[in-house]
């Protein structure tokens, strides 16, 4: 498109299914590149990925050429496809329905990385529950509880 020019940056977060621990350890940076490439492939700047054991949080430089939802919907239907066909473990692998989504400005962005790249730290301290209410709060997001992530903490 002629004359569009955008700087739109968004932290995004999805939920495995179940809040199992899902996403081994020893194979998070195969599925953090895996999911960096399609992101990267649909026209979006991965600035940071951190793949939890039982959540994933994106940060990136967003192409409004494609739809948000579109853009959840087909990363987390690939990454899916691609742990399934792994043989990391027994039990079948999904995401949550749903998921966040926060913008932020650029000067923002040092911040925002270094939060996304020591969720393994951050976690130690604060559960997922306290983390994501609290970003929903932050960015005075109404939200009804009846349709947030399922939390097992």
């Amino acid at each position: 498109m002629a004359n569009a020019y955008t700087q739109i940056y968004l932290q995004l977060v999805f939920v495995v299914n179940g809040r199992e621990n899902m996403i081994p350890k020893a194979h998070r940076d195969s599925v953090e590149k895996y999911i960096t490439g399609v992101v990267q492939q649909r026209k979006h700047k991965m600035l940071a990925i951190s793949c939890m054991p039982d959540h994933t949080h994106l940060f990136i430089g967003y192409n409004p050429a494609q739809a948000l939802p579109d853009l959840v919907s087909e990363t987390k239907t690939a990454a899916t496809k691609f742990i399934k066909k792994q043989s990391w473990m027994p039990f079948a692998f999904s995401w949550q329905r749903g998921y966040g989504g926060f913008s932020y400005s650029r000067s923002h962005i040092d911040n925002v990385v270094k939060y996304i790249l020591n969720q393994e730290e951050h976690h130690k301290k604060r559960t997922f529950r306290e983390e994501y209410l609290d970003m929903l709060e932050k960015f005075e997001v109404e939200y009804d509880e009846r349709y947030l992530f399922e939390f097992y903490d």
